[in-house]
């Protein structure tokens, strides 16, 4: 069994649990992927599946990928992943990965690309406090002295500034699995996850 899955963010939603409790609910559609390439530690140095997620037009894809989807069928693929394993002779090069490696109740992990927010100041990206607003204050959004003085006499590195917010890879822990349909191919996860609607996230089993 793979320790991992592809999936694709719908959006959010809520629902009441039996006990009446209202859910914040992710739902995501999770697979089916296709094994493409299973690595072993004697040919890759590491044991590991990559599969694939996604229908793509196979006029849309060059001609190095599509002999590498051949191997595995005719799909072509959006977006191609890899999952370490510890087993590679349980796999075979086109075989289906599904929602059966979860069940209600278990709790995951979920990783993705957070939404990009661009060049943003201190305030929206670390929550800075504004300055104040009136009497003569030239202070309202700037970052303030950011250095020190006679020693060490520079900034320290990692100091909090203006720069690059969001379009990274974040990893939420611990979320409960809700509900499964398998014939939707959709599991329920209780919580959010990173990314946007649509965006592209893998969901794992932890590692302990």
């Amino acid at each position: 069994m793979s320790n991992g899955i592809l999936g694709k963010k719908l959006g959010m939603t809520g629902m009441f649990s039996h006990e009446g409790q209202y859910l914040p609910i992710t739902v995501v559609e999770a697979g089916p992927c296709i094994v493409t390439q299973i690595k072993t530690q004697a040919n890759d140095g590491y044991n590991a599946l990559q599969i694939g997620f996604g229908d793509k037009k196979k006029s849309r894809v060059n001609k190095p990928l599509q002999g590498h989807y051949l191997k595995s069928g005719e799909k072509q693929f959006i977006v191609l992943r890899e999952f370490r394993i510890d087993n590679p002779e349980q796999f075979q090069v086109g075989q289906e990965i599904t929602l059966d490696m979860f069940k209600i109740g278990e709790k995951i992990e979920v990783s993705g690309t957070c939404k990009g927010r661009g060049f943003t100041g201190t305030i929206k990206r670390h929550g800075f406090s504004r300055g104040p607003e009136t009497h003569g204050s030239r202070n309202h959004r700037a970052p303030g002295s950011i250095g020190n003085s006679a020693w060490p006499a520079k900034v320290i590195k990692g100091k909090k500034m203006p720069g690059q917010h969001g379009n990274t890879r974040k990893t939420v822990r611990n979320l409960e699995i809700v509900d499964i349909r398998p014939g939707e191919n959709l599991i329920l996860l209780k919580g959010a996850v990173p990314g946007p609607p649509s965006g592209t996230i893998e969901l794992k089993k932890p590692k302990f």
